[in-house]
């Protein structure tokens, strides 16, 4: 067999027949109802006739009536017979919109094959301009933000393969996501079974470094699509149990694939076929527009695989960060680093575990996978922050790449030494003994925190900019201290656990938790709607043009609260409290006592203390009388487990406005086009703005490359430097299974409402919240839900701890949830079980 040598710059036998569907003098056009003026283009007048309601069949059927001009007719019919008399072709549709970086299109406008003469060609011409209104391509541009008046399509013809063996390669895994591994689909015939879908084919996975044959799974192949002398196909019966390829075909497949990849830089969705003289054509090159991008962390040494792990993820946000997010995030980790005695190069750019992917930022998680410690106490702490992370870690344990290597004493040494430093112990012991006084500790760290960001006088636009530099790194130095004051409540609670034998009723205790900061914004929020109520504000009264004088109180307090709030690029609600007026409106239109947030908390308070008693009492003696102390210092300490955060979201807020002023003084000068466009740089590129460079070019670029990444739904908790997310890699669960971690216990049946973006969303009282994830702007929205579903998260994740004390049954880290259940479908979500069920 040989194999094709490729010519990237040209495909034997191909030629443009038309580009843009320009057209002139068509006079009248019938089928539409609407005049056609002479000289218009096809593209644009489709356009306005979708866009005044014709129905998109009509649109088609007056494009297929066009009469193509003589001069572009000619040309085609020329370039047909330069290809021989009679010459098979296939005439495939080629829009502006497709491969694009972020949207293939693939399949989405028409293909015709083995089509012979003139006027055929010139009809199938016709038929690839009309597909461009194909109901599946008008969804797909209107699913992608592609306007449709800028779309154009080309027509392309080139000479039929008459293949015997024809199909699809994708140069990476597009499960996996594991970069050069080819993966082939093959039948005998065309390749039009394969793309469409009507057969099931045969399916390889190569590796393409080695020409290793990984996986050989032959389908059924029951039918075939031939070519008929004379022009058109037919599909004819198949009765084949043989592989469609030979390990030698399969290998040269692999190499053409990486042949195609390394010339456009990136991986490759190809189509092939293979003629009846063994010869291989490549058909078809485009992006693979759905893999995930690999992180290019500088700590990659390229000495086997690495993983990474979602730092934004694990904390509750899918959505990306802003560029002035990452670069915050990047100090803060610098100061971290400095923290533990590290040496840091350069503190702007962060340490070298650090990248982002996708704009979300991955931190380098091989030295906790290849060290004992670190095996051992990074899983659990994701066991309880966010499960399906700790599953996907524990999966990687036995890679060859991440097995254990020496090292774990002197990274234990470190750690110890920072927390003797800080005082961890002491701060244990004095939380557990004096829960008061090491409250009050806790709340000084928070003013201390506040009081490094906040400026002490007038400040022009580079001091802000310089003291927003300093105040990041001081974060992560009062975790040490802070930590331990929550930490107690949780070792109180282990206690109790052991002592009682099992951890029944536990969750229980952990219902209507006093002194959670968050809990007691939420409930402010409730109280506020509910005087909101009495005054007679209906939710058709909102608006932010006319603040109610208690809701206004309201965001005074808390509005340096948002949603995705660690996201230093993100509005907080005083900028825009549109989210926090949805939110008031699903308040005033619950109408049940009984359901009111404020009884739902004062009835899981006095089911926790009743079931501390009953589990003291189950202990029995001085085991009971401990198991007493313990639990109630567990409601003492845990609830502050949400200090920490409030701190850190509070600080932000305050730099947040610092940065502001710089951006104000940036658009004044035309360096970027608005204020907030400076959280669309990094702090190094605001100093260079400040000195006189234009950004604005460089802005609205990154606000398409955000606003591409906002529509991801897909986002790995892990994900290998070969590109390979472990989760996928996972054995899936039986059809129709959905578990995850029980969270809060209870069971409830309700309609499910799926939730991506909590601003603007409308939950109504008693509906099941199904969600990707949560953090605190999300919170409200519990107080009228019926129950809790995610995706992310663990036992005592954020949304988990939330949820047991408003009494709502909660499962987290249910793997997809968002796409396999719908709003409106009908969901059993059982809170102890752990497990989500229809009906």
């Amino acid at each position: 067999m040989s194999t094709l040598t490729l010519d990237f710059t040209h495909i034997d036998g191909t030629m443009l027949a038309a580009v843009g569907g320009k057209a002139a003098n068509l006079g009248e056009l019938t089928g539409a109802g609407l005049p056609v003026p002479p000289g218009f283009c096809v593209t644009t007048e489709a356009y306005r006739r979708v866009a005044a309601g014709v129905p998109l069949d009509q649109v088609r059927e007056v494009l297929q009536g066009v009469e193509i001009p003589a001069d572009i007719a000619d040309e085609i019919r020329a370039g047909y017979r330069a290809l021989g008399p009679d010459a098979p072709v296939a005439v495939r549709s080629s829009a502006t919109a497709e491969d694009l970086p972020f949207a293939s299109f693939a399949g989405q406008q028409d293909t015709y094959l083995n089509i012979v003469g003139e006027d055929a060609v010139l009809d199938a011409v016709r038929r690839c301009w009309a597909s461009l209104w194909t109901d599946r391509a008008v969804a797909y541009r209107d699913s992608n933000d592609i306007d449709h008046a800028a779309v154009e399509l080309a027509v392309v013809v080139q000479l039929m393969v008459d293949a015997e063996v024809a199909g699809v390669l994708f140069t990476a895994n597009p499960v996996t996501g594991r970069r050069h591994e080819a993966v082939i689909d093959a039948n005998a015939g065309l390749g039009e079974t394969v793309v469409s879908g009507s057969v099931n084919p045969d399916h390889f996975v190569v590796d393409t470094a080695t020409g290793r044959i990984v996986q050989q799974r032959l389908g059924d192949k029951k039918i075939a699509v031939r070519s008929v002398v004379g022009g058109g196909t037919r599909e004819v019966a198949v009765d084949s149990t043989e592989p469609c390829l030979t390990p030698r075909q399969l290998r040269e497949l692999a190499a053409l694939g990486d042949q195609v990849e390394r010339h456009y830089g990136s991986p490759q969705d190809t189509e092939w076929a293979i003629d009846g003289d063994g010869r291989l054509w490549l058909t078809q090159a485009r992006p693979i527009t759905t893999l995930y991008p690999v992180p290019d962390s500088p700590s990659n040494d390229g000495r086997g695989r690495r993983a990474y792990l979602c730092v934004t993820v694990a904390q509750g946000l899918y959505r990306p960060i802003t560029p002035m997010g990452l670069a915050a995030f990047r100090l803060i980790a610098s100061g971290g680093r400095r923290m533990f005695g590290l040496p840091v190069t350069d503190a702007l750019a962060g340490p070298g575990f650090l990248s982002d992917a996708g704009q979300r930022l991955y931190a380098d998680a091989t030295p906790a996978l290849r060290s004992r410690l670190g095996r051992f106490v990074v899983p659990r702490v994701f066991d309880v922050m966010e499960a399906r992370t700790a599953v996907a870690m524990r999966s990687l344990f036995d890679d060859p790449d991440l097995t254990v290597r020496p090292g774990s004493v002197k990274a234990a040494l470190r750690i110890a030494k920072v927390a003797l430093r800080m005082g961890f112990p002491l701060r244990l012991a004095e939380a557990l003994l004096r829960p008061d006084a090491a409250e009050r500790r806790l709340d000084g760290l928070g003013r201390h925190l506040l009081a490094a960001a906040t400026p002490t006088g007038p400040l022009d636009s580079r001091a802000r900019l310089e003291l927003v530099i300093q105040a990041l790194p001081v974060i992560p130095t009062i975790l040490p201290r802070a930590l331990p004051v929550p930490l107690a409540g949780f070792v109180t609670l282990a206690l109790a656990r052991r002592l009682v034998g099992s951890g029944e009723g536990l969750q229980t205790v952990l219902r209507g938790l006093p002194h959670n900061i968050t809990t007691e914004m939420d409930l402010e929020l409730w109280r506020v709607a509910a005087r909101l109520k009495a005054d007679g504000i209906g939710p058709a009264d909102l608006s932010v043009d006319d603040i109610p004088p208690a809701l206004q109180g309201f965001l005074d307090r808390w509005g340096h609260r948002a949603v995705a709030e660690i996201d230093l690029g993100l509005p907080r609600w005083s900028d825009d409290p549109s989210h926090i007026l949805g939110v008031v409106a699903n308040y005033l239109r619950l109408d049940d006592p009984e359901a009111a947030p404020d009884a739902q908390f004062a009835r899981g308070r006095d089911e926790a203390e009743a079931m501390i008693q009953s589990l003291a009492h189950k202990a029995g003696g001085l085991r009971g009388r401990v198991v007493r102390w313990a639990l109630g210092r567990t409601r003492r300490l845990a609830g502050l487990r949400e200090k920490p955060k409030y701190f850190l979201v509070q600080t932000l807020a305050e730099l947040r406005r610092q940065l502001q002023h710089v951006g104000a003084e940036l658009a004044a000068a035309h360096r970027i086009d608005t204020a907030d466009d400076v959280f669309f740089l990094t702090l190094k590129e605001c100093r260079k703005a400040l000195s006189g460079q234009d950004f604005r070019e460089v802005v609205a670029e990154r606000h398409e490359s955000y606003d591409r990444e906002l529509r991801r739904r897909k986002v790995p908790q892990m994900l290998l430097s070969d590109g390979t997310d472990p989760e996928a890699v996972a054995a899936p669960p039986a059809d129709g299974a959905m578990v995850g971690t029980a969270a809060s216990t209870g069971r409830v049946t309700g309609i499910a409402r799926v939730v991506l973006d909590p601003v603007g969303a409308h939950l109504e009282p008693g509906e099941i919240l199904v969600a990707p994830s949560t953090d605190p702007g999300w919170t409200p929205l519990f107080l009228t839900a019926g129950g809790l579903v995610m995706e992310m998260g663990g036992a005592n994740s954020h949304g988990a701890v939330v949820a047991r004390e408003y009494g709502i049954p909660a499962v987290v880290g249910v793997p997809d949830a968002t796409h396999r259940i719908a709003t409106g479908d009908e969901i059993t979500v059982d809170g102890a079980a752990g497990t989500v069920s229809a009906g």
